[in-house]
């Protein structure tokens, strides 16, 4: 049933002839929805940006849905829908009325009544698990434009190696001037247009007739020539003319690139404040069940395709067969290959070796070396390696849309101290539980001569602040495959495995567990009752070792836990993590700051680490500079079991 508010009186239309229209009357239902959904959770405060987007853009929104956006509310997750996303998340109360007047289940009258307050699907930003019809949780500005690319990327993907008769489907988004002020906009917009994802539409809102409120106030920035320099096609039009945006979008469709559409908005323009039209309100029911013949269609398309189940076997997320085999084979051949290796190219290794068996394994890269693999191409989809460039944030929020889509395992590599510019993606991803995996290599000072400026030391403790965001880092080439392991199998959330560049020894020669699936455990146990434990992550765990053996030489019984995962060690049991790291003085080792370490070392624990930014210079001297070397380490424990 429509919700029949009090509505909330703006500026009279000067256009009484439009406002008579099929597409207006819509219009001012969705305008009354969404301006009584926000006058009710924030009466008076009502944020004028909020009010603004469903004011200006409901006209844009109306021709949109009723006319080229192909859905069914009946099922929200029809896999061949076309997606929407609502960039500015703050303008949450636009896309509430849209599913509520297309007659979504879980978003009825008595939901938006409860918009802003705890638990309700119509939260103050839309929130992709709180509604199957909500694609993204979108929060800060340019944040869904960089994952309506994944996702426009992903339809391309699929399209490629299914055929048009099972994916065939547009990605449409209404962003703001705020939106492509954003930084992380700019590097997902140059991607697309670089790709020429065609299937990617734009509505801007285009308030820079706004003077007092809009986002022109902030500086010159024509969004249109940007755009169009990296390779969009763009378009100017009244964001109230309802032919004039018809004509636009059907264009869209037969374009080549993807397209932005500014809709020029002006403030109350269009509307008088009224209660919904009955007659609007059944149109609106319609649109939401307009789609259901092409999804019937589609269904029977799919009931006799030959890749039926493998369609529904990466749709819905569920592993190859095979590729555990794979895995167990690879695992097994490393034992013997005692030559030191990185633990990057370990787990590229493995992901190569995995590639054959896992077809929806879609791999990417910041770096602009070449990438293994068939790489994508500018109107080319049959690749499945996606040169980013260095756009770092750009990629974090593609890797987002990917994984959003559905169909897709996407991982990308990048710079541990890129991960800065990658934070605000990354934190969506954890927040939304996406399965996306993040490889972040050049994990410390082992780095070497590029300097400070390029060596991680706060990173990790910031990656590991993030809830839901699993970090792993792996002490050798058998813990970067169980690393790797556990991050395909991951379901719930992102996994950021951290890696070196530099080679690193072999420690693990037992290929059958996977050990690293514990968060930590006893390596080498003490010769005796423990006189202290060293705890260790990464490269510093073959340095732990040595230490322990320098120690053992002069009596001093000494344990190494090798720690990959924190967040797993987390949930052990308390009894199981006081059998790991003992009752002895735990001293902690990793060339990263010690945040967050005294979790794991107690009162009494000493950290040895970084406490500044790193230098430029040979690693190993590094490491010597920074009194990360067995000798140190014996030292520092020699020091603190003679303290009274």
């Amino acid at each position: 049933m429509t919700w029949l508010a009090d509505p909330v009186t703006l500026i009279p239309t000067p256009n009484a002839s439009l406002a008579e229209t099929t597409e207006r009357s819509m219009a001012d239902a969705l305008r009354t929805v969404a301006l009584s959904m926000a006058h009710k959770a924030q009466g008076n405060d009502a944020g004028l940006a909020e009010v603004g987007l469903a004011v200006g853009m409901a006209d844009a929104a109306t021709v949109l849905w009723s006319g080229f956006h192909r859905f069914d509310s009946a099922d929200p997750h029809w896999p061949d829908r076309d997606r929407f996303v609502l960039s500015p998340g703050y303008g949450a109360p636009l896309l509430y009325a849209l599913l509520h007047l297309t007659e979504h289940d879980g978003m009825d009258a008595a939901t938006l009544t409860t918009h802003r307050e705890i638990d309700s699907s119509a939260a103050g930003h839309p929130d992709f698990k709180l509604h199957p019809a909500i694609e993204a949780t979108t929060g800060p500005l340019g944040q869904g434009l960089g994952m309506a690319v994944g996702m426009a990327l992903a339809e391309r993907l699929l399209a490629a190696r299914f055929g048009k008769s099972l994916v065939d489907h547009r990605t449409w988004v209404i962003a703001t001037l705020g939106d492509l002020m954003e930084g992380v906009s700019h590097e997902a917009a140059s991607l697309a247009g670089h790709l020429r994802l065609e299937k990617l539409v734009v509505l801007l809102e285009d308030d820079t007739g706004c003077e007092d409120y809009s986002s022109a106030l902030a500086g010159p920035d024509d969004a249109l020539r940007r755009f169009a320099a990296l390779g969009w096609a763009t378009r100017t039009l009244d964001a109230h003319d309802p032919v004039a945006l018809a004509s636009a979008l059907s264009l869209s469709a037969r374009s080549r690139k993807p397209t932005l559409i500014a809709c020029r908005t002006a403030l109350g323009r269009g509307w008088i404040g009224r209660p919904v039209d009955p007659g609007a309100a059944k149109r609106w029911a319609d649109v939401g069940h307009g789609g259901t013949s092409a999804r019937r269609a589609w269904l029977k398309r799919l009931t006799h395709h030959p890749q039926r189940a493998e369609f529904e076997r990466v749709m819905a997320g569920r592993l190859p067969e095979g590729w555990a085999d794979s895995l167990a084979a690879f695992k097994a051949s490393l034992p013997s290959d005692r030559r030191p290796a990185s633990t990057r190219d370990s787990a590229e290794r493995l992901l190569e070796t995995l590639a054959p068996s896992f077809p929806e394994l879609v791999g990417g890269q910041t770096e602009l070396g070449p990438a293994s693999g068939l790489p994508v191409r500018p109107g080319s989809f049959s690749g499945r390696q996606v040169h980013y460039g260095p756009r770092e944030h750009g990629m974090a929020a593609c890797l987002n849309g990917l994984a959003l889509h559905g169909g897709l395992l996407p991982y990308a590599i990048a710079p541990l101290a890129a991960t800065d510019s990658m934070r605000p993606a990354l934190r969506l991803s954890a927040m939304m539980g996406l399965r996306a995996i993040h490889v972040a290599t050049h994990d410390s000072i082992g780095l070497g001569a590029a300097g400070a400026a390029y060596q991680p030391v706060e990173q990790l403790a910031g990656l590991r602040a993030i809830p839901n965001l699993l970090v792993l880092r792996p002490a050798d080439s058998i813990e970067a495959a169980e690393c790797c392991e556990l991050a395909v199998r991951r379901t719930e959330g992102p996994t950021m495995l951290v890696l070196s560049e530099q080679p690193l020894p072999t420690i693990r020669f037992d290929a059958g567990e996977n050990r690293s699936a514990r968060g930590a455990y006893v390596l080498a146990e003490a010769n005796g009752p423990r006189a202290a434990t060293l705890v260790a992550t990464g490269s510093e765990v073959a340095l732990a070792l040595a230490a322990r053996e320098r120690l053992g030489a002069e009596g001093i019984a000494v344990a190494v836990v090798s720690m990959p995962a924190w967040g797993l060690f987390a949930r052990a049991e308390p009894a199981t993590r006081a059998a790991v790291l003992g009752s002895a003085p735990r001293f902690g080792i990793e060339a990263a700051c010690g945040f967050g370490w005294e979790r794991w070392l107690g009162e009494d624990g000493v950290f040895l680490g970084l406490s500044s930014f790193g230098a430029s210079g040979p690693a190993e001297a590094l490491f010597r500079h920074f009194n990360l070397t067995p000798e140190s380490v014996a030292i520092a424990v020699k020091r603190r079991l003679t303290r009274p």
